[in-house]
């Protein structure tokens, strides 16, 4: 075990406490906060780190945290998504990397169903009338029945299932598009599939992406797929940023071929694109989609007992790598 028989565990970023990691780590270990926006800030602690918890304040950790962090064991990613871990770096210096896929399922599938209708029922254009003093039902004028309307899901995984689950609630057709899903999921979750992204945006009203950020699904929306889309469809991604091309979604957004986007994740963080940010026709939230009272203490929870089953030997329960022994 480490110094005077206790690890270390680093808290790489995004906490400024520790009062839901404490209670389950204390007898083990001693929780340093890193409240680190780059990696770089992190090289003084890394060498004393036997684990690491890293939400998404960090863009990137990789081969030169990897390598500078001699003694960790294990990184655990407090989130669903990993696109900002190397696994490539962490397997070969024989770090095992988890995640926590389960949490906030309800939130962001809420989240998503949130902005779908509160564009759909033009309720911002309705409250900036109103608070300037109008009081009319034309400033709804164009919102769309739902009932009998298509809901396309980009990712069909915990989150993506819940929102189907939701959509269907509110008379929605629902389809998604996910290659990674094997046969059946559809006819288990009463929703139709779509083999082929082109068939799924060419026959939805509205769009909604649940999808990981990889190689595959980077600008999955561009200016080509925005223009397979039904003219004025609405677009809601609570997934990641960067599967959205910004600069393709203002133009399909100026062309009238999207409608509206909601948007709680952009690709770059905190927005940085005036243009974009000052649209008449966006929604945004500050990539909170995941939070709720219960859901951060629950990320929380199972972050810091997944850390403490590797450090003392356990099998993790949500594993995303298979490493071997360290190759430095």
């Amino acid at each position: 075990m480490a110094t005077a028989d206790r690890f270390n565990v680093l808290v790489a970023d995004f906490l400024d406490e520790t009062l839901i990691e404490a209670p389950i780590l204390d007898d083990l270990a001693t929780l340093t906060l890193g409240r680190a926006m780059d990696e770089s800030e992190l090289a003084s602690m890394l060498p004393l780190a036997d684990a690491v918890i890293l939400f998404h304040d960090v863009p990137r950790f990789g081969e030169a945290s990897f390598k500078l962090a001699e003694r960790c064991r294990c990184l655990v990613r407090a989130g669903v998504g990993f696109n900002n871990v190397d696994l490539d770096s962490a397997t070969r210096h024989g770090v095992q990397v988890c995640n926590v896929p389960d949490y906030g399922t309800e939130e962001v599938a809420d989240h998503a169903v949130m902005f779908l209708l509160a564009l759909a029922r033009r309720l911002l254009p309705c409250h900036d009338a109103i608070r300037g003093g109008v009081w009319n039902y034309t400033t709804a004028l164009g919102a769309p029945r739902l009932r009998g309307k298509t809901l396309g899901l980009i990712g069909c995984g915990r989150i993506g299932a819940a929102t189907a689950l939701r959509a269907k609630a509110f008379g929605l057709n629902v389809v998604f598009y996910d290659p990674h899903l094997p046969e059946g999921v559809d006819k288990a979750l009463g929703v139709q599939r779509a083999h082929r992204l082109d068939d799924l945006l060419e026959q939805s009203d509205f769009v909604s992406l649940h999808c990981y950020l990889d190689a595959s699904t980077h600008h999955i929306i561009n200016a080509e797929t925005i223009a397979r889309m039904r003219p004025g469809a609405i677009l809601v991604n609570t997934a990641r940023g960067g599967c959205v091309d910004p600069s393709a979604l203002l133009e399909g957004l100026e062309s009238g071929r999207i409608g509206f986007a909601g948007l709680d994740v952009v690709e770059v963080e905190p927005l940085d694109d005036a243009k974009l940010r000052n649209h008449p026709r966006v929604l945004f939230s500050p990539h909170s989609a995941f939070y709720s009272v219960e859901g951060f203490i629950e990320l929380r929870s199972k972050t810091a007992r997944e850390v403490r089953r590797v450090l003392l030997g356990e099998a993790p329960r949500n594993p995303v790598n298979r490493p071997g022994p360290r190759q430095d």
